[in-house]
């Protein structure tokens, strides 16, 4: 196989605002957890699947920001201010044109923990052919799930269990035909993708590791827990 890309995207146009005053006024890619911004462990992982630039699509006025709590990390980050709101098919699309190669590019969205395969997740991109994959996983239940009998009856509870679907992890392979597709304002998921899967140029990477998305404050506790449990992750 041959090498991967060397530049990734990062959608860091998050607000925080689901998680108040626990961010600290910051955007919600920066928001610590366990001492580090969030987003620094995206790149951590992205440096070791052999990225070595990464562009952040950021909102208007917050490039030195993400440069000055980035600095340090092992490629190198360029911020991609958005002048307006663009959504983030357009916030892909903007940063997109930053690149300085052509060809596959890695994305990913600034708000979630994952410890993806981006050699498997490359490999079954290029075995498909198509123009983009996206990791998919089987998100847990937040609910008991009730178990029952054909006369319903109630044959047991299963916490936590898996759910019967598969969602996006929001983590990407795109190659150029994507790019091309992607909106000049507006969501990929619900515009670029759904075109793509009607041509059968959309294919999806099955995921079952860590998967944490930080949007509440229970949920940046959840992340931070795990961390700190799991010192030096992602490995």
């Amino acid at each position: 196989m041959k090498d991967g890309p060397i530049e990734a995207i990062i959608l860091a146009g998050g607000k925080a605002e689901r998680l108040g005053a626990v961010a600290r006024g910051r955007p919600k890619p920066l928001v610590t957890i366990a001492g580090r911004p969030l987003v620094s462990y995206q790149i951590a992982s992205l440096a070791r699947a052999g990225v070595q630039r990464v562009l952040l699509s950021c909102a208007a006025g917050l490039g030195d920001m993400f440069a000055r709590e980035l600095n340090g990390v092992p490629v190198e980050v360029v911020p991609v201010e958005e002048d307006q709101p663009l959504g983030r098919g357009g916030g892909l699309r903007h940063a997109a044109a930053a690149r300085r190669g052509t060809g596959e590019v890695y994305a990913i969205n600034g708000d979630e923990l994952v410890s993806i395969d981006f050699a498997g997740l490359l490999a079954r991109h290029r075995e498909a052919a198509v123009a983009a994959t996206i990791a998919v996983a089987r998100p847990r239940s937040p609910f008991g799930v009730v178990e029952l009998t054909a006369g319903d009856l109630v044959a047991g509870f299963d916490e936590g269990a898996e759910a019967p679907w598969w969602v996006s992890c929001g983590v990407y392979v795109l190659s150029e035909d994507a790019l091309r597709q992607l909106p000049e304002r507006g969501d990929h998921e619900t515009v670029t993708f759904p075109q793509l899967a009607s041509e059968r140029a959309l294919a999806a990477f099955r995921y079952d590791g860590v998967w944490l998305t930080v949007n509440t404050p229970k949920d940046l506790r959840r992340a931070e827990e795990y961390i700190t449990a799991h010192p030096g992750w992602p490995a």
